[in-house]
């Protein structure tokens, strides 16, 4: 591609990470959540893509680490179900809500004012399901670009 498309696609793409990123993490408050915003942050790793040429993206987008960072979103959320049974309590118990801890402060009465510490543990599946779609997500678009010939064959 041109150095203008590049130019544009290296200037968005820092744009469009914060923003998967802020659907994430408001995913307990606003419309959206982990699927979506690890969605949206694949598509920043596509635009790159589409910018670059598959063989230059090779060495920054390795398979392999996308296929770990899959896992590690899969373990997470696993994790953070499983610790509700080693609390003595059920599998998905939100043991967050109204802690006092980090994403557990109490709700007050009323609407929601937008705290994003109020979520219990909804934050944090939010954030492993993100890292699970955005990894996966670019590991689809990667094998779908490495099967395509080069030019001049």
């Amino acid at each position: 591609m041109s150095k203008i498309v590049r130019f544009c696609a290296d200037m968005l793409y820092p744009a469009i990470v914060i923003f998967g990123l802020y659907v994430i993490m408001h995913g307990h408050i606003t419309p959206g959540g982990g699927f979506q915003g690890g969605a949206v942050v694949a598509t920043a790793a596509a635009l790159i893509i589409v910018a670059y040429s598959y063989e230059e993206i090779q060495g920054m987008l390795s398979k392999f680490l996308l296929q770990i960072q899959e896992s590690a979103g899969l373990v997470m959320f696993a994790g953070v179900a499983l610790i509700a049974i080693g609390l003595g309590t059920t599998f998905f118990y939100n043991y967050l809500a109204n802690s006092g801890l980090l994403f557990g402060m109490s709700v007050p009465f009323g609407p929601n004012p937008g705290e994003l510490n109020t979520g219990g543990f909804l934050p944090l599946m939010n954030i492993a399901v993100g890292i699970e779609v955005w990894g996966g997500l670019a590991i689809v678009i990667l094998y779908l670009l490495s099967g395509i010939p080069k030019e001049g064959t």
